[in-house]
């Protein structure tokens, strides 16, 4: 394992981040996107990695096979706010991308976002996940992510959840404020990991239809078994295996990929506090979950 320094939480904004997605602020406040750029969006923990490798099949399977066995899941789908030390930002990888159009992914909350993006009206896909499962992904995540801030126990790890103490800030505001850009721009995708789960193919189609794909049943059935979790788990292209920052022994960065594994995290105590939470907090908003299916 490579030595990484576990960043200290702080308030940037109004928003808890740590200073690998600040620290080159200016320059991604004034990031050049291009026309036809998609954006991968989603709250740390909620389908990133997975929407962004269906994209990367639909758009480049034809056209370069070897891309899918020689080039890792990060490095086709840059990460747009990372700055760590002794390596290339994100932003530098997104300028040198050789392919178009170029596949983007972001955790920043609606308010980060680069304006060029809305300018150039791109296509953004959002990718949601219910409360209780992104909070134990992001949980075994941060105990094995050495550039994440030190997670400690589940329990005082929830409370942060709930407080909106977490990088990338509230899941609350994160899932809500996209939900609202969503009904004044039309060129936002908002998806739910849950219906992802529950039937592929069907959202596989919609995503074409919204990325006005022409793909024919058999490329999309291909594309919808390369991109089941298990074969996901198995690809050293799209399981971080090969990330420095990642300790695997610790947990997998793939760890279950399940709707309503939260179960088996939570106790009832946790669990009654968190509903009545969860409640107050979006009584406001039309935006609905599934925690089981």
């Amino acid at each position: 394992m490579a030595q990484f320094e576990r960043p200290e939480l702080y308030d940037f904004h109004g928003v808890s981040m740590t200073h690998y997605f600040t620290y080159n602020w200016e320059n991604l406040q004034n990031f050049k996107a291009l026309p036809d750029d998609i954006l991968v969006a989603t709250y740390p923990k909620a389908g990133t990695t997975w929407m962004s490798y269906i994209l990367d099949l639909l758009y480049f399977k034809q056209r370069d096979n070897e891309r899918e066995t020689s080039l890792a899941i990060f490095d086709r789908v840059p990460f747009l706010e990372l700055s760590i030390p002794d390596a290339p930002t994100g932003i530098e990888t997104v300028d040198s991308l050789p392919t178009r159009p170029r596949l983007i992914k972001t955790h920043l909350p609606i308010q980060f976002v680069p304006k060029s993006f809305w300018e150039n009206n791109c296509r953004i896909v959002y990718v949601a996940r219910n409360a209780k499962d992104n909070a134990v992904s992001y949980y075994h995540f941060d105990r094995m992510n050495m550039v994440q801030p030190e997670p400690k126990d589940w329990n005082s790890f929830l409370h942060r959840f709930m407080e909106g103490k977490m990088v990338f800030g509230s899941w609350y505001d994160h899932v809500t404020g996209w939900w609202d850009k969503k009904q004044t721009y039309p060129n936002l995708l908002y998806m739910f990991f849950e219906d992802m789960v529950q039937d592929t193919g069907r959202e596989l189609e919609r995503l074409c239809s919204f990325l006005g794909l022409s793909t024919s049943v058999e490329e999309r059935e291909h594309i919808r078994g390369g991109v089941q979790f298990d074969a996901m788990k198995a690809n050293p292209m799209a399981n971080y295996s090969t990330d420095p920052v990642m300790d695997h022994r610790i947990s997998p960065f793939m760890r279950k990929g399940k709707v309503g594994d939260w179960k088996n995290q939570f106790t009832v105590a946790q669990n009654e506090s968190f509903d009545k939470h969860y409640e107050m907090k979006m009584k406001n908003t039309t935006l609905k979950f599934q925690t089981t299916i």
